[in-house]
């Protein structure tokens, strides 16, 4: 599980991006590049980072369910998954 820190970290920047992102779209599209610096650093949508709703793991995600690898491994061998099960060849 992730620090609980990292998450709220992330919390914050997912809702600062969503305040602003009308705000930096309209500062884009005039141009006006000066303007666009003076807004917070983490207004910015580049630095949202994806991670793991069940644990809160940065790495390994996997975008079409939300998840990590691990936790995807365990959801898909409990059959959590509809038409996703364990490869073998």
């Amino acid at each position: 599980m992730a620090r609980k820190s990292l998450l709220a970290r992330e919390d914050k920047r997912k809702a600062m991006a969503d305040k602003y992102a009308a705000r930096r779209k309209e500062l884009k599209e005039k141009g006006e590049y000066e303007a666009l610096q003076l807004l917070p650093r983490n207004s910015a949508p580049t630095r949202l980072h994806n991670r793991c709703k069940m644990t809160g793991r940065p790495r390994a995600y996997s975008r079409k369910f939300g998840v990590s690898r691990l936790v995807l491994r365990e959801m898909a061998l409990r059959g959590l998954i509809p038409g996703l099960k364990k490869a073998s060849w």
